[in-house]
């Protein structure tokens, strides 16, 4: 079969489309046969060495797969030859097949798309987890997404409005803002004046909840805009600075900043994260949640997606299809 292959840590470009061994399920995995690969930020960190993990080499990037099983090892219960599957592989999912431990996958609709499906699996994924488990987003509460364009903050958009949040998305662009209305949001403001259009939005209150995949500047405006009792939720980096808290404000203001790795919450509480998996397939069927899909690509464009997800240049979501 053919793969992406990152053969040492380094730059996107050096990423290479080439004949590899086909993978073999052992015990309790299945084999996937490839119909998307959802493309995810961490998949450029992590070929550039600038991830929180740091694999083996040679490996192939890929967190999320759907597709059809093809083969099934020793003890799968449960998954058979022929089903379609989601699966959350790790790594190894920009490739025409890719293995996965049965316990991580999860039954697709009848029909469903397989970019969407990729979708909901880490976009949706975190910002359910986020908002739900860290962020205690209750009916009422003013939300706050930045970067609500890009794939998590449209469903963090998406998700507050169906747990009944007031929701402002932030965005770098009209085009984004327009974009992040017609995907739910009450309000969508620029980043230039922050402090005050949220406090003048929420007449004064502030945001009870902040989904932050930026940092920056933008989390340096939100640690002055929280409400009482409020949760500054730390997603990502998306603008490349890691900022200094200034902890007296959570002291004074009393507020939270939570802390969201939703990959290490997956392996931690597997049954927490299978319910909120079945819970958000179930409000896909509904017509609840709908992943804005900006492309699909071939596999052999990798590079140059990541280029564009890295540069916050991507609306939506990107799929990789072999």
């Amino acid at each position: 079969m053919k793969a992406i292959v990152c053969h040492e840590f380094g730059p996107l470009e050096d990423l290479a489309w080439e004949e590899v061994a086909d993978p073999r399920p052992g015990p309790g995995e299945v084999l996937i046969r490839t119909e998307a690969a959802g493309v995810n930020y961490p998949d450029g960190l992590l070929v550039q060495g600038l991830y929180q993990v740091k694999p083996e080499r040679p490996f192939s990037p890929g967190m999320e797969v759907a597709g059809e099983i093809e083969s099934v090892g020793e003890g799968v219960n449960g998954l058979a030859p022929g089903d379609r599957v989601l699966a959350a592989v790790q790594m190894g999912g920009y490739a025409e097949k890719a293995v996965c431990p049965a316990a991580r996958c999860m039954p697709l609709p009848e029909g469903m798309d397989a970019a969407e499906a990729c979708a909901l699996l880490v976009a949706y994924g975190t910002s359910h987890h986020a908002l739900k488990q860290r962020g205690a987003l209750a009916a009422g509460d003013w939300l706050v997404v930045f970067g609500a364009a890009g794939a998590t903050g449209i469903a963090a958009v998406q998700i507050g409005k169906v747990m009944g949040a007031k929701v402002i998305a932030v965005c770098s662009t009209e085009e984004k803002r327009a974009i992040a209305l017609e995907n739910g949001a009450d309000h969508a403001i620029g980043y230039d004046d922050l402090k005050a259009e949220v406090k003048a939005l929420t007449d004064g209150h502030g945001a009870d909840v902040v989904y932050d995949p930026v940092g920056g500047a933008a989390f340096d405006a939100a640690t002055r805009f929280m409400a009482r009792n409020g949760r500054l939720l730390v997603i990502g980096f998306a603008s490349g600075e890691i900022p200094q808290f200034p902890v007296n404000l959570a002291l004074v203001k009393e507020y939270a900043v939570v802390g969201v790795f939703w990959g290490n919450w997956t392996r931690a509480e597997p049954e927490a994260y299978r319910a909120n998996m079945v819970e958000l397939l179930d409000w896909y069927s509904k017509g609840r949640v709908k992943p804005l899909i900006e492309g699909r690509y071939p596999m052999t464009e990798a590079a140059s997606v990541l280029t564009r997800v890295l540069g916050r240049g991507a609306t939506g979501k990107i799929a990789l299809v072999p």
